[in-house]
């Protein structure tokens, strides 16, 4: 089992990375928003609840994942690199996975404000993400995430053998996910 964590800040791509990648390698996706949008009709994410509810479809998903019969597994995630208990978090799942033989593999994005903000509005960001659709309620929480938490590692800080950091500031989509397929060889 290959388990792939992409992982930058709001609207760099990666679900959009995670889909073209799991199109290529015939891995499976499952991009941080799918278990928020299950939730959201019922439970707000920043409430206890809702955290909870996230939370609990995840762990059940990575618990199936890492004792299936998977060639490779994608989750996307927002690593407030600021934040303890998202660094604890990595590393839960990733032992979870390496408990049961899987590999993992960590695979930063990175883009310009800028281009964040142009891609908090693409079409497929939007029919995927229904709780992202208020475009304005987005930006702010997008704006004040990015002024509150550090989102990019810095240089030397992840210390993985199965490490890349990529700025997709100016690439599409595909030609990442080339890129994390080719350096990792899956």
């Amino acid at each position: 089992m290959k388990f792939i964590i992409i992982f930058g800040p709001q609207a760099v791509g990666k679900m959009t990375v995670g889909q073209h990648l799991a199109d290529m390698t015939s891995f499976k996706l499952f991009h941080n928003h799918m278990s928020i949008e299950f939730v959201a009709p019922f439970f707000n994410y920043g409430t206890p609840s809702g955290k909870r509810l996230v939370n609990l479809i995840r762990q059940e998903m990575f618990e199936e994942a890492s004792k299936s019969d998977m060639k490779g597994f994608i989750f996307t995630y927002v690593w407030g690199f600021d934040l303890q208990s998202d660094w604890d978090y990595v590393k839960q799942i990733s032992e979870l996975f390496e408990s049961r033989g899987g590999t993992v593999y960590l695979v930063e994005l990175e883009a310009d404000f800028e281009e964040r903000i142009k891609r908090n509005k693409t079409e497929n960001r939007l029919s995927n993400k229904p709780t992202k659709r208020d475009i304005e309620r987005s930006e702010r929480d997008l704006k004040t995430t990015y002024e509150n938490h550090r989102l990019n590692s810095n240089p030397g800080e992840i210390t993985s053998n199965n490490y890349m950091r990529i700025n997709n500031t100016d690439l599409e989509p595909d030609i990442v996910a080339a890129k994390i397929k080719e350096h990792f060889g899956f």
